[in-house]
């Protein structure tokens, strides 16, 4: 996996040249959650379709 900074670096350098900081701050937080989800599903910490579906019908 490629290091947390250095993505962050490549992120923000896709950005077009007048972007504002919310914009950046929203890429990066986007980019964290995409990055913790996918070590989540690494690890096994993640639900199938199916099991998100009986959790909803318990709502």
């Amino acid at each position: 996996m490629q290091a947390v900074k250095q993505a962050a670096l490549n992120t923000i350098a896709r950005l077009p040249e007048d972007a504002n900081m919310e914009e950046i701050m929203y890429r990066l937080y986007v980019l964290e959650n995409i990055r913790r989800g996918q070590e989540d599903a690494a690890q096994g910490k993640s639900q199938t379709v199916e099991e998100v579906l009986i959790d909803i019908q318990t709502w």
